[in-house]
């Protein structure tokens, strides 16, 4: 096949792409505006990137065009091939056709933590003997030398994917999990997000049940028990069950936990019954949760308790995700892909655990859907109040109705209210040079984006 992918830098599409070349494909793609890690990725797997949309992009020669669900009506390259007809589908409808129906799909879901979880089951399968592939929606470290956001495995491995609830195309709005057909589905946790989405929260758990309801009764739903919203889906499973989390009421669940100075530790109690202490090489309370799922899925593939330890222990993590990029003059800077309330909560929570008498700084850019809504306000507010300093720069999606905009003066307003010191500054530049400034040996500066955020880690380094 000759296929051409549009919006390629996106991390799934990326990701697709270089599966597809490993396959035998021919595979090119279009972007603007690319940044690392995967501009870097795709240059690593030596696939060709057209810089910008244009209709000349698209030739006849396709045998299928890709179409990111970031675009839109209006795209040149779009407009090019509707107008002549060429073959054309989603990132997750390819998926499926082209390698789901074929083999047993695990699809971890969940408003936090599909990626870190994805990447620590498919890293426990790996090492306990299982070949499977890999689909990742980020960089794991542990796959390949310099990291990647997938393994292609033999055809009689499992594949595990990330499943995510966002939608498909602009022709599909429901959700890519739903197209993921799962032999095992985890459900880690649910909140609301994507608020350009789901008009409430009730809307993504109709999303959820719709995907749980797609496993075999032969197969498996694994649900986190702490989540609320993900506990009240239960009832509605039609397959096996298993619950995790640190509830007494959980099949699996996490007790006594420490952190380390190479992670942290917890006591696993599977069935009420005591299976040993394990270490997850990461921070936060929130990496137990994960590494739990990522537990419970690989004894669903006969993997035994020692094996699972033994993997648990060698994973590196993803990249941006509490990722320490540098330490310069004692000062250490963290990428950490923290875009909702609960994941910014958790990120400094984790920090403070895991460095008890470090200065904690936010930088913050809220720059996803619903991080730029009003509709978090107040949950943000909350969630930066356990930091020393607070940097919030201006709402990336400045063109939403004010009365639906997040409030950079109310947050920092709030946050001074309760004792942080917060600021809104409106530019890299400023963010820079103030925490160049200020900043003292032993502090965390923790950037907190699901974008680029204009180089700022970088530029913070150097400016130190």
């Amino acid at each position: 096949m000759h296929v051409h992918l549009i919006g390629i830098c996106g991390t799934a599409m990326a990701t697709l792409a270089a599966l597809l070349k490993r396959r035998g494909a021919t595979v090119q793609g279009s972007d603007e505006h690319v940044y690392p890690p995967m501009s870097d990725f795709l240059t690593l797997e030596e696939i060709p990137v057209l810089e910008g949309y244009r209709a000349e992009h698209i030739e006849s020669s396709f045998d299928l065009v890709v179409v990111g669900n970031a675009i839109s009506r209006g795209n040149p390259e779009l407009e090019a091939l509707l107008d002549r007809k060429i073959r054309y589908a989603s990132l997750p409808e390819v998926v499926r056709d082209q390698f789901l129906w074929q083999t047993r799909s695990i699809v971890i879901a969940g408003t936090h933590g599909k990626t870190t979880t994805t990447s620590l089951a498919g890293w426990l399968l790996l090492e306990g003997g299982v070949d499977p592939t890999i689909f990742v929606g980020g960089i794991a470290r542990n796959l390949g030398l310099e990291g990647s956001s997938y393994r292609l495995g033999g055809l009689d491995g499992p594949f595990i994917i990330e499943g995510d609830e966002y939608d498909s195309a602009y022709f599909d709005k429901t959700a890519k999990f739903l197209k993921y057909v799962p032999d095992v589905a985890v459900v880690n946790n649910l909140e609301f997000d994507h608020a350009d989405i789901y008009p409430d929260l009730d809307a993504l758990r109709l999303t959820f049940r719709r995907f749980l309801n797609l496993v075999p009764q032969r197969g498996l739903s694994v649900i986190g028990l702490d989540s609320p919203a993900a506990a009240a889906l239960a009832p509605a499973v039609r397959s096996r069950l298993q619950t995790f989390g640190l509830s007494e009421q959980a099949d699996w669940r996490a007790v006594d936990i420490q952190p380390e100075t190479e992670g942290t530790s917890f006591t696993l109690i599977a069935s009420g019954i005591d299976q040993g202490r394990l270490l997850v090489p990461l921070a936060g309370v929130h990496n137990v949760r994960n590494a739990l799922a990522a537990i419970v899925v690989g004894v669903s593939q006969g993997m035994a308790i020692e094996t699972l330890a033994r993997g648990l222990k060698t994973f590196t993590g993803v990249k941006r995700r509490l990722e320490q990029v540098g330490c310069v003059r004692g000062v250490t800077v963290i990428d950490d892909f923290a875009h909702h309330p609960t994941a910014v909560a958790e990120t400094i929570a984790a920090l403070r655990a895991a460095h008890p008498g470090s200065r904690v700084w936010a930088i913050f850019e809220p720059r996803s859907a619903s991080s730029c809504r009003r509709i978090f306000q107040h949950d943000f507010a909350r969630a930066f109040a356990s930091a020393d300093r607070v940097i919030l720069t201006s709402v990336y999606r400045s063109t939403l109705p004010e009365t639906e905009r997040l409030s950079e003066t109310e947050l920092v307003a709030d946050l001074t209210r309760a004792g942080v010191d917060a600021r809104h500054l409106p530019s890299v530049g400023i963010i820079v040079d103030t925490v160049a400034r200020e900043a003292e040996s032993g502090d965390l500066i923790a950037i907190m984006s699901n974008g680029g955020f204009g180089g700022i880690h970088r530029r913070l380094l150097r400016a130190l």
